[in-house]
């Protein structure tokens, strides 16, 4: 490792708040890769809704660390017991883990895949946590089929950008949901055959609308990453016997949630995290070769809202949490 420098860049955090408590470094450590784990060179690294989680507390995790949970880069140290992943120094590597917010990153080799010549660092890491998402909420969570109606909350962001292409892809009527005109033009352009602006003065009863939609039957499904804000619309507009994928927290948690409320339409709630789904190498290597394939194929498409460096982050965060950004926001780090 004698090529590899001592310290580096990154962005730490030491104690949970705001966007005040990251903290841009240039003397933090450079780890050595463990056992099971690679040392990755990051060339970019993405920053996603659930970094907030980690740095308020939300989601509790042990301080200080590095938040970041995705990067694209080139392996380049093996730490021991990594032979059965085929990785080798040298090799353009995707990853999901921890410390993505850094210029290098020790991560289970286990959770890091080779990258197709074909998709660049910028695709790969713009499509991969959340386009993993995607695919399993859309296939397990609840499996999609033709002519299903399907409510997607934030269709605007980094998971619904891609969650509308994919449920178009797989011949549902999609009714998204976004903030502002931009935001929904950019919906509009992925293919959904509704969008609600609910921003708007009609939006803001987003309920009726869809309602209104489905001839008063509700949505087969709802994926619901916002939360506080739409549970209640949520629960209103799914249908009877229908479902609704809470998988995200962007305007807070929901409320506690009594079992009977779901009885009247025999209502199923799931609360799914990508993790479970990628738990074995198989099911990880499984879900990144279809991704692959439909980037490659031009099946789908990604939407990078802008680039910062890590002397950025904080105000990454900002526009993040104020609802500024359409699709991904990314971090370059060569």
């Amino acid at each position: 490792m004698s090529s590899i420098p001592q310290t580096q860049k990154a962005v730490v955090v030491e104690d949970v708040g705001g966007p005040e408590v990251l903290q841009y470094r240039t003397d933090y450590t450079v780890a050595q890769p463990g056992e099971g784990q690679v040392l990755v060179k990051n060339a970019v690294a993405g920053i996603n809704y659930i970094d907030t989680y980690f740095r308020t507390g939300l989601y509790p995790s042990a301080k200080p660390e590095v938040l970041g949970r995705e990067a694209a880069g080139t392996v380049v140290a093996l730490g021991p017991n990594t032979e059965q992943y085929n990785l080798q120094v040298g090799d353009r590597v995707l990853w999901l883990g921890n410390a993505g917010y850094a210029e290098y990153s020790a991560v289970p080799a286990a959770k890091t895949v080779k990258l197709p010549d074909s998709v660049s660092y910028e695709t790969a890491v713009a499509s991969f946590m959340s386009g993993l998402t995607v695919l399993a909420l859309t296939r397990e969570t609840y499996e999609v089929k033709p002519g299903d109606w399907v409510l997607v909350h934030a269709a605007a962001g980094g998971a619904g950008f891609l969650m509308t292409q994919v449920l178009k892809k797989l011949g549902a009527k999609v009714i998204g949901t976004a903030g502002g005109p931009e935001k929904v033009e950019l919906v509009k352009s992925l293919g959904a055959d509704h969008v609600i602006d609910y921003r708007s003065e009609q939006g803001k009863d987003w309920v009726s609308t869809v309602m209104s939609l489905t001839e008063g039957k509700g949505v087969d499904v709802v994926y619901d990453s916002v939360g506080k804000d739409t549970w209640e619309g949520s629960l209103a507009v799914v249908k009877r016997k229908g479902t609704i994928v809470w998988f995200g927290n962007s305007s807070g948690p929901i409320p506690p949630l009594p079992l009977n409320k779901l009885s009247p339409k025999c209502v199923k709630v799931a609360r799914p995290t990508l993790f479970g789904y990628i738990a074995t190498r198989e099911e990880f290597e499984s879900y990144s070769r279809d991704l692959f394939e439909l980037l490659t194929s031009g099946a789908l498409n990604v939407h990078i809202h802008g680039f910062h460096s890590l002397a950025e982050v904080a105000q990454a965060h900002r526009d993040l949490e104020g609802r500024k950004t359409c699709g991904k926001l990314l971090i370059r780090l060569d």
